[in-house]
């Protein structure tokens, strides 16, 4: 199995960014989501991992700081403005934004590149006739091709690297 290059910085968002946590995760950053749970467990999770906290609630993002975590207030209100602000806030922090190997949108887990008979076995037919290039996560089996969603993330993967 090929060795995942790990993101840098890993991150937690909280329960409000959860399809900015699939995106990232498919961009390469190993982002957690933090969906249930007070802001002092996220706080003790976040700090617990070394993970830098996501989250549009400026008072977790303030009180973050006082607690020795560091957090990136995500304001936008769509996908390629909240990247955008990232880029920007990471920056300003000294936070360097490497992204990893993509990883699976759903439960983070690594890829591996899977035959297209395999691929057949689960995809709508559809799919498999476009398509020549698929992918499986190793923890929870879901399978992924670049299809016009990719296209899409490529276009925010760009936001990484103009900023």
């Amino acid at each position: 199995m090929p060795v995942c290059r790990r993101s840098d910085p890993r991150f937690v968002a909280d329960a409000m960014l959860g399809s900015l946590a699939r995106k990232l995760r498919a961009l390469g950053f190993e982002t957690s989501y933090y969906k249930e749970g007070d802001d002092k467990r996220l706080l003790v999770v976040a700090s617990g991992e070394g993970r830098v906290i996501l989250t549009s609630d400026r008072s977790l993002a303030a009180h973050a700081g006082a607690e020795g975590a560091r957090a990136i207030l995500v304001e936008g209100t769509n996908d390629r403005a909240r990247i955008r602000g990232i880029v920007r806030s990471a920056r300003l922090a000294g936070i360097p934004l490497r992204a990893g190997d993509s990883l699976c949108s759903s439960c983070g887990g690594a890829l591996r590149t899977i035959s297209r008979a395999a691929a057949l076995e689960t995809v709508p037919p559809s799919v498999g006739q476009r398509h020549r290039l698929f992918f499986v996560c190793t923890q929870c089996g879901q399978v992924y091709w670049r299809g016009s969603h990719w296209k899409k993330l490529m276009s925010l993967a760009r936001l990484l690297r103009e900023e």
